[in-house]
């Protein structure tokens, strides 16, 4: 299989400068505004509020959640789609935890927590079917593949009208 190469590519601008700049730790906002060429939305980002950010705002950790959560989603509607499983709504509710360590930290673990509903016409053994797509779906998502973390899954498997 050829090994294609995409390209990603972000802009940031901070937007915390209050008058004094980094001049101390608590002189700053952590305020900034994500973007890309061609995106019509921006995400509006800080710190966590916890290390003097805005909590209307999404912060990094968050954002990381987000995308294994967008991630997987993703990739099982496309592992759905091409086994048979009519899919007609996928929620999630993702966690993440991170570990602070002396001045630095890290994330030690997401769970997903997916809940897919079936069409109507799926039978019992399809909604088995459709729960250990969950599997093929996490090996297939690329950001799960790109965290040095572990990435659990605690999915519920619905059917329509029942």
């Amino acid at each position: 299989m050829p090994h294609d190469r995409h390209g990603y590519a972000v802009e940031l601008q901070w937007q915390g400068n209050r008058g004094e700049g980094t001049a101390t730790y608590r002189s700053y906002g952590r305020e900034h505004r994500i973007h890309a060429a061609g995106k019509q939305h921006e995400i509006a980002g800080s710190s966590d509020r916890v290390f003097r950010g805005d909590p209307d705002r999404w912060n990094p950790e968050e954002l990381v959640i987000a995308a294994l959560a967008q991630c997987h989603m993703l990739s099982y509607l496309h592992v759905a789609a091409v086994n048979g499983i009519v899919v007609v709504d996928y929620r999630d509710s993702a966690t993440g935890t991170l570990l602070q360590e002396g001045d630095g930290g890290r994330l030690i673990e997401a769970t997903l927590r997916p809940v897919v509903t079936l069409a109507a016409q799926h039978t019992d053994e399809d909604a088995r079917r459709a729960a250990e797509l969950h599997h093929r779906a996490s090996e297939l998502c690329f950001i799960a593949n790109s965290v040095s973390f572990p990435v659990g899954h605690e999915p519920t498997t619905l059917i329509a009208d029942r």
